[in-house]
């Protein structure tokens, strides 16, 4: 494949989009999907798009300054390219991938924002039943909406009674200190997702989550990355692995500083291995 401009207007060579150094990606049929480089998934798949800032952790969002690059394409809106939108284009996206992939949804955004109704939200549900033969990874700092949802299915949706969280389709919240997820990690427990995890990226404090009852199925850590990213130290990553270890619940860092040079690491080594483990779903994960 020749050099050209990519949908960023940006030079590619081949596959790989050089202008999205988060993703280390590729711009799938130029809708502003991704074949993601995301370690921990495969795909990634926006029906919804935008967001607003809610915590400590959005300070950076990588999601926030990849958006300008779409604007006014793809279904970005051109005045405000972060803003909160449906796709409903995007619905049928992963019947077409036919081979079992893990998918990250709405990874420029979050499917539990105010701003994304319940009847729309539905919608990607149902999108993923009719292709659950891949496993669907939620990510969410806003767990009391998604609290709500069963709610919502049993007051508006009788003939569609059955639970929403079936087992390919896996929750998290997002943790990036002790306080974020002291308050998500308590509703999301009580939410009747098949998997439930929680990741701590950006870590910006040592997060203790041993402090409840219940544990979190899978715990992904990562440092924060791109510009002004604020720094995590190794022992607090060392800390999660332990306690991690210890309660045997898969535990996956992403990336984390050298403590040689302060660089950014992808999978790095900690304790003289890398740590990518996932919990287990028959026909897809291992």
């Amino acid at each position: 494949m020749e050099k050209g401009v990519n949908c960023h207007g940006s030079l590619w060579a081949g596959k790989w989009c050089l202008d999205c150094p988060e993703f280390g990606a590729a711009c799938d049929e130029m809708e502003g999907d991704m074949t993601s480089k995301i370690e921990w998934c495969e795909e990634t798949w926006n029906p919804i798009t935008g967001c607003t800032p809610i915590s400590e952790g959005c300070a950076h969002c990588y999601a926030k300054r990849m958006a300008p690059r779409f604007r006014g394409r793809f279904g970005y809106p051109a005045d405000d390219p972060f803003k909160v939108t449906f796709h409903p284009d995007k619905l049928e996206k992963p019947l077409h991938w036919k081979k079992p992939r893990r998918i990250f949804v709405c990874s420029m955004g979050d499917l539990f924002h105010e701003d994304v109704d319940h009847w729309q939200r539905n919608a990607v549900f149902e999108a993923m039943d009719a292709a659950d033969w891949h496993t669907y990874l939620l990510l969410t700092k806003r767990p009391f909406i998604a609290s709500q949802f069963d709610e919502f299915r049993d007051a508006n949706y009788i003939a569609y009674p059955h639970t929403p969280w079936k087992d390919h389709i896996w929750l998290g919240v997002t943790a990036e200190n002790q306080a974020r997820f002291d308050e998500r990690w308590t509703i999301l427990d009580q939410i009747p997702a098949a998997v439930k995890f929680v990741s701590i990226e950006p870590m910006l404090s040592p997060v203790d989550i041993d402090i409840f009852a219940g544990w979190p199925d899978w715990v992904i850590a990562g440092c924060e990355s791109g510009p002004g990213r604020r720094p995590a130290k190794v022992e607090w990553f060392r800390d999660l692995k332990n306690q991690c270890v210890d309660a045997a619940v898969p535990f996956f860092l992403k990336q984390m500083e050298s403590e040689f040079d302060g660089k950014l690491v992808k999978m790095p080594e900690l304790d003289g291995q890398t740590w990518a483990q996932y919990p287990t779903r028959s026909g897809i994960d291992g």
